[in-house]
């Protein structure tokens, strides 16, 4: 402990426990999946929490239809709504980890 109580060192080890519990909870997140729905569940879009777009859905009857513009745009939709759901869950879990330390952190990445 330095003069006028100041523990940088305890501070430096708060830090690092921080840095590890934020390194865990990423991988973690990176292991989840969150879906999201466009045209009533026409054409669904499933991301992992790494951001990745790991599955696309779309009804069969959708790939019968002449309207390709319309089948894009659904895919555009879903799979900008699944990011929008893994960022948003990301964000949640980081700020669990982070929150109440009045750091003011801003994490990469996040919106």
């Amino acid at each position: 402990m330095s003069k006028g109580g100041f523990d940088l060192g305890g501070l430096f080890r708060q830090a690092q426990q921080l840095q590890e519990k934020l390194a865990t909870v990423q991988q973690e997140i990176g292991a989840r999946t969150v879906e999201a729905s466009a045209g009533g569940g026409m054409v669904t879009a499933i991301v992992n929490g790494k951001l990745e777009l790991v599955q696309i859905r779309i009804e069969p009857s959708l790939l019968e239809s002449p309207d390709v513009e319309m089948l894009q745009d659904l895919i555009v939709a879903a799979v900008n709504e699944a990011v929008r759901a893994a960022q948003k869950l990301m964000a949640d879990e980081m700020g669990k980890v982070a929150g109440g330390l009045g750091l003011g952190i801003k994490l990469p990445g996040m919106p």
